[in-house]
C-alpha cells in the first residue's frame, strides 16, 4: 500500500508527454475509499473530464487549494457496491426532488456527479435530514414533472433551445440594464453591487457565446447521431461527442460559479432597507435566472449529453 507521501504527485516537475499517463498509472494503484493528492501550475480540469470519459465516476474530484499559482488536488476512489445515486441521477428520476437540494443549496446540475452523503459533507449539512426531505417530496408536489428523460436526444435538444434558450435571451438585456442602473445609484452605499454587475455582464458574454456553439456545433451533431443511429458522419471535426460535451460542460461550470457568487454577495437575493423597486426587481430577476439555468444545465448535463454518448458508444 502506497504511504501518505508517496500518496502526492507534483504534476509540473513531469515532463508534458508524461503527465495524464503518470497520473492514470499513480491513480490506477490506490485503493478504493484512498487518494492521490496532485499539484500542479495550473487548473487541471481537462484531466478531470478525461478522467471521467475513461474511467467513469469511480472517483471524487476535490480542490485542497485553487491557485494562482498552485492547485492542489484530492482524487479519491470511491468505493463500489454503495450504489448510492448521485444528485444528477436522482433529479433525472424525479425533478421534483431538485427543489429539496435546491432548498439545502446542493448543486445538482454542474455537480451533479456527487452522492448525497458527498454533497452534504461538502457543505456540513447532516445527510439524513436531506434524504428525509427528499423521501417527502413525492407527498409535497402533486405535479408530475414532464418526462424529460424519456425524450428522444434530438427533441429535448429543440425543447432546450426553444424553451431554456429563448428565455435566456430575452431576460439577459434587462439583467444587464437593471445590474447597471442600481449599481450606478445604490453602489456607493452598497459596493457589492458594482461585482453583481460585472459578473452579470460575464454570464451574459459566456452564455451568448455558449448557445450559438450549442445551437450550431453541438446540438446539429447530437441530432445527426440521432438520425444515423449513433454514426454523424463529421465525426472526424472533434473525434467524438465528448469533446464538445466536456467544453460545454466547463462553460456551465463558469457560468453556474458566477451566478453563485452574485447569490453569497446579495446575501441570498435579500433586499436591503434602502433598495428601491428596481433593486427589488433586479434581484428577483436574478433569483429567476439562476432557478431556470439550474434546469436548463441539469437537461443538458445529466441527461442530453449521457444519451449522446451512450448512443455513440453503443453503434
Amino acid at each position: 500500500m502506497m504511504t501518505a507521501t508517496e500518496n502526492v504527485l507534483v504534476v509540473y516537475e513531469l515532463e508534458p508527454r508524461l503527465k495524464h499517463a503518470t497520473i492514470f498509472s499513480r491513480f490506477a494503484q490506490v485503493p478504493e475509499g484512498e487518494s492521490l493528492t496532485i499539484i500542479n501550475d495550473h487548473d487541471p480540469k481537462p484531466l478531470y473530464y478525461q478522467m471521467l470519459g475513461e474511467l467513469g465516476n469511480v472517483f471524487i474530484w476535490e480542490y485542497l487549494e485553487q491557485g494562482p499559482e498552485i492547485y492542489r488536488i484530492r482524487i479519491t476512489r470511491r468505493i463500489t457496491g454503495t450504489n448510492e445515486e448521485t444528485l444528477g441521477q436522482i433529479a433525472v428520476k424525479d425533478l421534483r426532488k431538485a427543489e429539496v437540494f435546491k432548498k439545502y443549496g446542493l448543486d445538482f446540475c454542474c455537480g451533479g456527479k456527487k452522492t448525497v452523503k458527498e454533497a452534504c459533507a461538502e457543505k456540513g449539512i447532516d445527510p439524513a435530514e436531506v434524504e428525509q426531505a427528499l423521501n417527502q417530496a413525492d407527498k409535497n408536489f402533486v405535479t408530475r414533472p414532464l418526462p424529460y428523460n424519456e425524450w428522444t436526444p434530438d427533441f429535448l435538444a429543440d425543447y432546450i433551445v426553444q424553451t431554456h434558450h429563448h428565455y435566456v435571451r430575452q431576460s439577459l438585456p434587462d439583467l444587464v440594464a437593471y445590474a447597471t442602473k442600481v449599481a450606478s445609484v445604490h453602489g456607493g452605499h452598497h459596493p457589492e453591487l458594482h461585482q453583481i454587475r460585472n459578473l452579470v455582464s460575464e454570464v451574459n458574454a459566456e452564455m451568448s457565446s455558449h448557445m450559438v456553439k450549442e445551437e450550431k456545433v453541438l446540438f446539429p451533431y447530437i441530432k445527426e447521431l440521432v438520425r444515423h443511429n449513433g454514426k454523424a458522419t463529421h465525426a472526424e471535426s472533434f473525434g467524438s461527442v465528448q469533446s464538445p460535451i466536456n467544453m460545454m460542460e466547463e462553460e456551465h461550470e463558469s457560468v453556474g460559479k458566477a451566478l453563485e457568487d452574485i447569490r453569497a454577495l446579495s446575501n441570498n437575493f435579500m433586499v436591503p432597507a434602502d433598495g428601491c423597486a428596481s433593486y427589488k426587481l433586479l434581484f428577483h430577476m436574478l433569483e429567476e435566472f439562476e432557478s431556470d439555468l439550474h434546469i436548463h444545465v441539469h437537461l443538458e448535463n445529466n441527461i442530453l449529453f449521457p444519451k449522446a454518448l451512450e448512443l455513440e458508444k453503443n453503434n
